[in-house]
């Protein structure tokens, strides 16, 4: 029986075979409305909280840590930390570490991460644009609720 992998409630995938996806493996579609497919797991790293920003910022340059928090003040450190690795291990964000005291740690974008912001940036400018017509909707729902 061959395995194929899908997405559990974390980021990680569990094996399933292919009886229990409903496909032969060789022939998975990719569907991120599909239960079972793994490019679910793409998706809700990008819709993680921080992952937007973090991208967005390394947009502009290469940083170290204390330069992303800078940028990202309302991030914990232990947050920040957690969600660089979580990059890095899906291979969006590459970390150098420098032999210097101290210890000097660099993240940039990888081709990957880069290419995302394709993505990312018509996302932003959708955001920006249309803030106010959301906070505006926002006030009224909230106006309405109150009567």
């Amino acid at each position: 029986m061959r395995l194929n992998w899908v997405v559990a409630d974390s980021m990680d995938l569990i094996p399933v075979s292919s009886t229990e996806v409903g496909h032969p493996v060789d022939t998975v579609p990719y569907d991120v409305l599909d239960v079972a497919c793994p490019s679910r797991m793409v998706l809700a790293r990008v819709g993680e909280k921080w992952t937007v920003r973090i991208l967005l910022s390394l947009d502009r340059s290469v940083l170290r840590f204390t330069e992303l928090r800078g940028l990202l003040t309302d991030i914990t450190p232990k947050v920040l930390t957690e969600t660089l690795r979580a990059l890095e291990r899906d291979g969006l964000v590459a970390r150098q570490v420098f032999a210097e005291v101290p210890p000097r740690v660099e993240y940039r974008l990888t081709p990957l991460g880069t290419s995302l912001l394709d993505a990312v940036r018509p996302l932003r400018s959708w955001s920006e644009a249309n803030a106010p017509a959301i906070l505006d909707s926002r006030a009224r729902a909230d106006a309405a609720a109150f009567i």
